[in-house]
């Protein structure tokens, strides 16, 4: 679709040259990529499906998807989303993602997923937003490949304080029994799921999510998580794929 209504990018106001797009060329190239592991999503010198990092503390997802750094334009857009109720600005973020899954495929041989889940909000939380941020994101995404978004299997069943400010340790305490799976392993037929969330800063959400799946026998985890972020240790990752195998 051409701008042929003055339509402008969501982040400087610049005119867009497509306007589906959201963000403009000079925008989008300050969302730079960079070389991270394929397993655990730390950054590397170059690409590669296992680091040293993954056998210090491995994760319970199988293959992570990282857009980038959670630094400006990014972080700016993801704050916006989430706690200023610009809920239309999932479509641009989604659309990053989505392309981080297709360079995926080619630099960590990623297969796509046969379901989408995204990461739930406690039910007031939600009501208190409008919506669920993940959600929106698995939507989007869902469309585009072609495969159910399954947002009623997990359930965040318990209330937990806001994970910013909590030490690794803190986190994993805090999200002790917060979640519950709505269905059991007869009525799970996917083998290949991909988690979606907004930011990754430890991992502690995806972990517990991800051990309740591999519950569910041979599931593959992946997790297309959004960015990552920085402070230097946060990423947007919108969404993580994990398989049950």
């Amino acid at each position: 679709m051409m701008n042929f209504f003055n339509f402008r990018c969501i982040h400087c106001h610049g005119n867009l040259h497509i306007a589906k797009n959201g963000l403009c060329s000079g925008c989008q190239k300050q969302i730079k990529s960079f070389p991270y592991c394929g397993h655990c999503g730390a950054e590397l010198q170059y690409y590669a499906q296992h680091c040293g990092n993954c056998l210090k503390q491995e994760p319970s997802w199988d293959k992570i998807v990282i857009i980038g750094h959670y630094i400006e334009p990014l972080s700016v857009l993801i704050h916006r989303f989430k706690f200023q109720n610009q809920f239309w600005i999932d479509r641009t973020l989604a659309r990053l993602l989505y392309l981080a899954v297709r360079d995926a495929k080619r630099t960590h041989q990623l297969k796509l997923p046969e379901a989408i889940i995204p990461v739930p909000l406690y039910h007031f939380r939600q009501w208190k937003r409008g919506y669920n941020q993940a959600d929106l994101l698995s939507r989007q995404l869902s469309r585009w490949l072609d495969i159910p978004n399954l947002n009623n299997i997990v359930k965040r069943v318990r209330h937990t304080h806001t994970q910013r400010g909590l030490s690794a340790k803190d986190r994993r305490q805090n999200l002790k029994n917060a979640f519950s799976l709505a269905v059991s392993k007869n009525e799970f037929p996917y083998r290949r799921v991909a988690l979606v969330d907004d930011v990754i800063t430890t991992g502690s959400t995806l972990n517990e999510i991800s051990k309740l799946l591999r519950k569910l026998s041979s599931v593959s985890v992946a997790a297309p998580t959004s960015i990552t972020a920085t402070p230097p240790d946060s990423f947007a990752s919108l969404s993580c794929n994990f398989s049950l195998s």
